[in-house]
This record gives structure tokens, C-alpha cells and sequence, in this order.
């Protein structure tokens, strides 16, 4: 699975990226001042000529707001720049960009922050970068909020200052963005919640770093994309047949028959030959009576139609309830060594015995929980990205952490994150129908990270 393009740098690997192109021979200051152009270019292509208020930061993200308030001031546009610190205690390349800015420096305290924002100018958000390692508070933190509360319309360089380019979380306070503009490469933050609700429409910026530095970087995150994985789906073949395509096994539950019954419908229509609901005598009339074309089979034939090598993939959870049945058939679902989905009751079910889980898991499973589910049997303290990996990496499985920001993560420590999953998805039955999904790809030969 190739990444390129789509590749998402932590914060320590974009600063590798901008040391290596500036040891390449790309001078820091030609990057901030790139930044700074693509910035501007991007406010003039989008707004009318009004007024602007650049907030800048002690560090390289004010350097580019100065870049950004000195390009509209000789474009013409009105422009007030107000900085956290005395321009005298820039370093570097921000020192530069602040030498070649003409106009008056207003200083940011927190009495000031309603003056600030009086006239409702446009606000470039230049105060602190994706890095920022403690909380805003103070005269930024004031500021922040008179523009978040003012609902002023927002710029932000890099990453709306407060949300950390890592996580995505929010340090303090943020104000919500309507453009981010960041470089080379998004991170995760962009894309993660809740830093991707508060940075609007994001652009990618090219301002001179090669991408060739990448090579050297090695990243193992990227944005979910159909370029991912189109090629890698398995399309019908002209000479096909349903004993080509697979048969998906799943056990039914005997309360929550629609779980069970999302999922296999799922499974058939991602091109699954062949779907078998295993019921018990209580509800295998609800089975038969469901779509043509399903098939239902007895409880009681379940460990032989599961040595059946015909039968070369397994979901288990919908609907499964949670309890001891669920968690033997789990084990024997594992021991058979088949493609296996794992989700809702197949993990909740483990809880109080994870250990026994992570022993039986193999290379061909796919677990998906939700939040609540992972905590039950994985630490759930890291960044969403990290603590995936880190659970794919100790269970020996594919995971995906369900949510408007799922990620998906594979043993070997290469993660995807998915950006661009609807609110609507929010209702009972779509985590069923994304496992019957995973399965009916991955019987048909689908490898179990591309088709998480």
C-alpha cells in the first residue's frame, strides 16, 4: 500500500523535514517567507481587501505571520499586527521576517483583547505552531476567546494555535479557523478530533521542501483514500462464481437479530459469494425469513461448518451478546486460523480476560471497536494514532477505532486515518454493516488492512 501523497507528518517529523531542506541548501528564512506568500495568496484569492489583525507568536509561526501582515500591507490591504513578545526577543528566522515589517507593533496583554478585535477585522492566527506542549492561558489565551466569541472569521498558520499538530486536542483554548494553511504535508491534528472541526478548509502549501526528504522520514501515517486500496479490491471476474468469492461465516444472536442481520447483509453486498448465519433453535425462524440468498444453519453445526475450509472467513459480535458462548466461539473462530472479523460482544466479551484474547488473535483478524470497547481491553491514554498501533502491535491484528476520525492501524505500525466520515453515520447499526463490509472484502482474498 503506497502512501505517497497522502502521507501525515507528526510535528517532530515536519521539523526533520524543514532541517533536511534547509541542509539541502534552502535557507530557513526562503521557507518563511514561501509560507508567508502561500498565506497571503490564499487570503487574496478568498476575501475582498479589509481589514486584518496578524496575531504572531514568539516562535517561527509568528515569523510567518509577519511575512503574511508586511505581503498584504504593500498589497495594499489594512493590516494590524499585534505580538506576544517584544520584536527585540525574536531569534532566527523570525527576527528576519520581523525586521522587514515597516509598520506599527502592537503588543498582546490580556487587557487589550477586546481592542484587538474592534472592527471585526479578518484574524491571521500566527501565535503558536502544531508543537505547543502547554496550555494557552494569558494574553493568548484572551485573545483566542475574544475572537472565538466574537466569532470572527479566522486564519490559522499551520494549525489554529491550541490544537496540538499530534492529537488534535486542544490545550487550553482555540478559536475556530475558517482557512488553515499548513506545509509540505498535513498532520494528524488536521484530520483528528476535535482539531479537525476547528480548522475549517485546510490547504496544503508547497513552499520549497523536496519530497525527497521523505525518504529519510519514513512516515507510517497517511489520510484514508480510495488510491489506497482501489487497486487492491477484488472485483468480480467475468468467469467468477459464488464458490470464488467466498463464504462468510457468522454466528447469530438470539435477541439482537438486526445486528447480525446488517452485518450479513453487509458482507453479501461487499461481494461476498456465500453468507451462513449460524442460529440457535429460537431465533432461526427470524434468520429464514430474512433476504433471499441468505443461508441459516444450526447452532449445533457450527464447529463442523467452521472446519469447513469452504467457509474461509468469520465474523463475530453483532448481536452476539456478551458472555461465555460469545467468547468460545471467539476462540474457536481464532483457532481455526480463517479471516476473522472481531467487533462489539466478540470484544466486550473478553474484558475480565483480554489475555486470552491477544493470545489467540492472528495476522488475518480485524478488530473494530468503539472507544468504549478499546478501553475495555487497550490502554486508551495516548493520541488516537499511537495508542491504535500500539494495540495492533501487542495484539498482532489489524485495528480500527471506530469514530468521526477512525483509525486503522496494522501490526507492523503503518496507520490511516479516515477524515471524511458523515455525521449521519451516527445511528444504530453502521458498525455492523462496516464489519460485514470488512469481512465480505477479506473473504474474497482482500488483505486485512487494506480492507479495514
Amino acid at each position: 500500500m503506497d502512501f505517497s501523497g497522502r502521507e501525515l507528518l507528526t510535528v517532530s517529523q515536519m521539523g526533520e523535514a524543514d532541517r533536511l531542506a534547509i541542509a539541502a541548501g534552502t535557507p530557513g528564512i526562503q521557507l518563511m517567507e514561501n509560507a508567508g506568500a502561500a498565506i497571503a495568496a490564499a487570503i487574496r484569492e478568498r476575501w475582498d481587501r479589509r481589514l486584518v489583525l496578524v496575531l504572531c507568536g514568539p516562535g517561527n509561526n509568528g515569523g510567518d505571520g509577519w511575512v503574511v501582515a508586511r505581503l498584504l500591507a504593500e498589497d495594499g490591504w489594512p493590516v494590524r499586527l499585534a505580538s506576544l513578545v517584544d520584536p527585540a526577543a525574536l531569534k532566527g528566522d523570525a527576527a528576519l521576517a520581523a525586521a522587514r515589517w515597516s509598520g506599527p507593533v502592537e503588543s498582546l496583554s490580556g487587557d487589550d483583547a477586546e481592542s484587538l478585535i474592534d472592527g471585526s477585522p479578518l484574524v491571521v492566527d500566527a501565535l503558536f505552531g502544531a508543537g505547543l506542549a502547554r496550555s494557552v492561558d494569558g494574553p493568548a489565551g484572551a485573545v483566542l476567546k475574544a475572537v472565538a466569541g466574537a466569532g470572527l472569521t479566522s486564519v490559522a498558520v499551520d494549525m489554529p494555535s491550541g490544537v496540538h499538530g499530534d492529537s488534535g486536542a486542544v490545550l487550553g483554548v482555540a478559536a475556530p479557523a475558517e482557512l488553515t494553511v499548513t506545509f509540505f504535508r498535513r498532520k494528524p491534528g488536521h484530520l483528528l478530533m476535535p482539531g479537525r472541526s476547528l480548522c475549517g478548509d485546510c490547504l496544503v502549501a508547497d513552499i520549497g521542501i523536496p519530497d525527497a526528504v521523505l525518504e529519510s522520514i519514513r512516515p507510517e501515517t497517511a489520510e484514508n483514500d480510495p488510491a489506497l486500496w482501489w487497486e487492491l479490491l477484488p472485483w468480480p471476474q467475468a468467469a467468477g462464481h459464488k464458490y470464488r468469492r467466498g463464504h462468510v461465516l457468522i454466528p447469530g444472536g438470539d435477541r439482537m437479530t438486526g445486528a447480525t442481520r446488517l452485518a450479513a447483509q453487509a458482507a453479501r453486498r461487499a461481494g461476498a459469494g456465500l453468507v451462513t448465519i449460524v442460529a440457535s433453535e429460537e431465533a432461526w425462524s427470524i434468520y429464514a425469513a430474512g433476504p433471499p440468498g441468505l443461508l441459516v444453519d444450526t447452532e449445533d453445526r457450527w464447529s463442523e461448518l467452521l472446519a469447513d475450509d469452504r467457509r474461509n472467513a468469520v465474523l463475530v459480535g453483532p448481536g452476539s451478546g456478551v458472555g461465555e458462548a460469545t467468547r468460545r466461539r471467539v476462540l474457536e473462530a481464532c483457532a481455526a486460523g480463517k479471516a476473522l472479523v472481531l467487533d462489539a460482544d466478540a470484544l466486550t466479551s473478553f474484558a475480565d480476560d483480554r489475555t486470552a484474547l491477544m493470545s489467540a488473535l492472528h495476522d488475518r483478524c480485524v478488530l473494530t471497536p468503539h472507544d468504549g470497547e478499546f478501553a475495555r481491553l487497550f490502554d486508551a491514554e495516548d493520541n488516537k494514532p499511537d495508542r491504535v498501533r500500539a494495540a495492533a502491535c501487542e495484539s498482532g491484528a489489524v485495528v480500527l477505532l471506530k469514530g468521526a476520525d477512525t483509525v486503522i492501524a496494522e501490526p507492523g505500525g503503518r496507520a490511516v486515518v479516515n477524515s471524511n466520515a458523515p455525521p449521519e453515520l451516527a445511528t444504530a447499526g453502521s458498525g455492523d454493516v462496516l464489519a460485514g463490509i470488512i469481512a465480505g472484502l477479506m473473504v474474497q482474498g482482500m488483505a486485512p488492512f487494506a480492507a479495514a
